[in-house]
């Protein structure tokens, strides 16, 4: 059962992340690792949200965004396997065209090439562990800065994983524990100032169980220190003041159910919540926490899984300090995802 369901949960969790703490495009999973024997996946997702100011007369402020990921995996013995992944985990664009008296705009691009080890221990028990290859770049225009527009040139550093897991295949039980760590930026830009950005660290908590024939109960709970995350472009006038600044962590909730309906066709739905932090937010970020629901269905044939998703993303109200306020937002994600067992 597990074997046809994950591709599903895994797609639903991650691979269309329309929003969630701070810069969050990813949740920056690990579930490949778990797949038997070798394998390989390629996803695509595609989110359209949907951002305005009411009343004031912003238009949608939102840009559309695709993401792709890849991942291979191959077990080295009985014990041992070994893994290589790529993924875009965060990432932000912003514009503000129907604004002329303001003009802000941000793109925040990223990518990270993580290569895993996992070690299988007797009883259920097994760990994992890996470094982050993490690169950052883009551009950002905020008129209060005193900064002209400016963009930045790439920066990369090494990050690392660390996690363990408790597995029991008779009743398709799994619980993971993993710990993403920060990495630190410094990004040299067009008009000679040096911005700073440092993805948070965090912690995943992701879970699976059998609850009856063919259907799996899972879920996640993600952690992220956004408090500690700070964009900073260090403008003419104030020199060191962060450009944004999260006021609390992140609590990510997802929780879902999936069922295989036959040896070909399985699917899931899923819910997920994030408590917004009661703002004031900022114009480059100008929405608060959110609710989704997602749908999934996968196609077995053979040694292949394609899975397909589809999501709604209901964006929380927000305030701003000179534009807002924002209401009744909303984001679609869709996405597709290929696996390979050989």
């Amino acid at each position: 059962m597990q074997r046809f369901l994950m591709a599903s949960v895994a797609l639903v969790a991650a691979a269309t992340g329309a929003s969630a703490g701070g810069y969050d495009r990813f949740t920056q999973g690990v579930a490949f690792m778990f797949e038997p024997g070798s394998y390989a996946e390629l996803s695509f997702g595609y989110v359209s949200p949907s951002v305005e100011a009411n009343p004031a007369p912003t238009g949608d402020i939102a840009v559309d965004f695709a993401t792709i990921g890849l991942a291979y995996k191959r077990d080295l013995s009985d014990k041992l396997s070994l893994g290589i992944q790529f993924d875009q985990p965060f990432g932000a664009n912003v514009q503000y065209p129907a604004v002329p008296f303001l003009g802000a705009f941000a793109e925040l691009k990223s990518s990270s090439v993580n290569a895993i080890g996992r070690y299988k221990f007797d009883g259920g028990f097994s760990v994992h562990a890996g470094l982050r290859y993490v690169t950052i770049d883009g551009s950002l225009y905020v008129p209060t800065s005193g900064v002209a527009p400016q963009s930045f040139s790439a920066d990369s550093e090494l990050g690392y994983l660390v996690g363990m897991a408790y597995e029991r295949p008779d009743i398709a039980l799994r619980v993971a524990l993993t710990y993403f760590s920060e990495t630190e930026h410094a990004l040299d830009s067009s008009v000679g100032t040096v911005g700073t950005i440092n993805p948070p660290q965090a912690v995943n908590l992701d879970f699976q169980t059998g609850i009856a024939a063919d259907t799996l109960l899972f879920g996640q709970i993600r952690w992220a220190d956004w408090t500690r995350s700070i964009v900073n472009v260090p403008p003419a006038a104030l020199p060191g003041t962060p450009v944004i600044t999260h006021k609390s962590d992140s609590v990510t909730y997802t929780l879902g159910i999936g069922r295989r309906f036959n040896e070909q066709w399985s699917g899931a739905v899923t819910l997920g919540y994030e408590e917004g932090d009661g703002g004031p937010d900022s114009l480059l970020s100008p929405t608060d926490g959110f609710a989704t629901v997602g749908l999934a269905v996968t196609y077995t044939m053979d040694k292949v899984k394609v899975t397909g998703v589809v999501r709604y993303v209901e964006l929380g109200d927000a305030s701003t300090p000179i534009v807002g306020p924002f209401t009744g937002n909303s984001a679609v994600a869709a996405g597709v995802r290929i696996g390979w067992t050989f």
